[in-house]
């Protein structure tokens, strides 16, 4: 069968001319995916657009209100570092409901992805560095409303750290969050999670996977069963590649292709659903950089996920 994947052309909206946010990504990696025939035009699953019913459950009235009805004041609106239009507002809607539906896929098939999503520093009240919803967070919260799922893992390797998950989930043990990011780089403040990890800059491939091999397979396959996650939320940012404009990290391709493949397999090994988003990368050149973010759909599309161990648990409370 062929890999769920997420897509839909509102992922992309207008930004002013030379603006640093590479917002033509969305819709190249769409592309080179068709190209590739990892996806095609009757395969590719339509997200719907996120309500404000949704969102609040993890954003606030006011903030929520003040970015659809285009309300919200400059000074919260430099610290985004977007511009409000009713086209942004919509794209960041269609974003997080894509991220919904992605985890919902991988409930139902094991592995699915999406070609957005990883808006992970807004926080449920505020906005910052290009993120206005957490898309990460709501389906997080919208898979625990609904019973699909008792326990969440986030896993997130944009070279950011994850603060806005963070403090979405401060105060709720269903949701453990662990952000392994270059400590030097933004949020320059960081929201304590259920683990951080805080790498020195320049960290190489074989280094870099060393940290995290030692790390997640406790996280998918812990000692004590009843902590094991029922999905895995998997940001996979190539914001940690060697040339990127916001990163500090000196990971490779093949680096990045191999960080891919130990998270998805050691998931699927552990028989954890996973649903995977993009997250950040930022370069010039963004042909090269969509190519980039395209690594982990190649990979997710090499794997067969096997039976999930949450199909008992979707027998009895059956997921939307």
């Amino acid at each position: 069968m062929a890999l769920p994947l997420v897509y839909h052309p509102e992922y992309v909206t207008p930004l002013p001319p030379g603006h640093r946010f590479p917002m033509p990504k969305f819709g190249l990696v769409y592309e080179m995916l068709l190209a590739e025939g990892i996806v095609s035009t009757s395969t590719v699953h339509v997200p719907d657009s996120a309500d404000r019913e949704l969102l609040t459950l993890v954003h606030t009235e006011e903030y929520v209100d003040s970015i659809l009805e285009g309300t919200i004041k400059p000074a919260a609106l430099r610290r985004i570092g977007l511009p409000w239009s009713e086209g942004l507002a919509r794209r960041t809607r269609r974003a997080v409901g894509g991220t919904l539906l992605t985890a919902r896929l991988a409930l139902e098939h094991g592995l699915a992805c999406n070609t957005a999503g990883g808006t992970h520093h807004a926080h449920p009240s505020f906005g910052s560095g290009f993120c206005l919803f957490n898309d990460l967070a709501v389906a997080a919260a919208a898979l625990l409303a609904e019973e699909a799922v008792r326990r969440i893992l986030v896993v997130d390797l944009d070279v950011h750290q994850g603060d806005g998950t963070a403090a979405a989930f401060q105060a709720d043990d269903r949701v453990f969050t662990f952000s392994m990011h270059c400590g030097s780089n933004f949020p320059f403040r960081k929201t304590p999670g259920d683990l951080d990890v805080a790498l020195p800059e320049g960290l190489s491939d074989d280094e870099y996977l060393r940290e995290l091999e030692s790390i997640l397979p406790d996280l998918v396959n812990p000692a004590v069963p009843e902590m094991a996650p029922d999905l895995v939320l998997y940001d996979a940012g190539v914001d940690v590649f060697a040339g990127d404009r916001l990163g500090r990290l000196n990971l490779t391709l093949e680096g990045i292709t191999r960080r891919d493949r130990f998270v998805l397999e050691t998931c699927l090994a552990a028989d954890v659903p996973v649903a995977a988003v993009i997250g950040g990368g930022y370069d010039q050149d963004v042909s090269a950089l969509a190519d980039r973010h395209c690594i982990l759909h190649r990979v997710a599309a090499s794997l067969r996920p096997g039976r999930s161990r949450l199909r008992g648990l979707a027998q009895e409370r059956p997921v939307p």
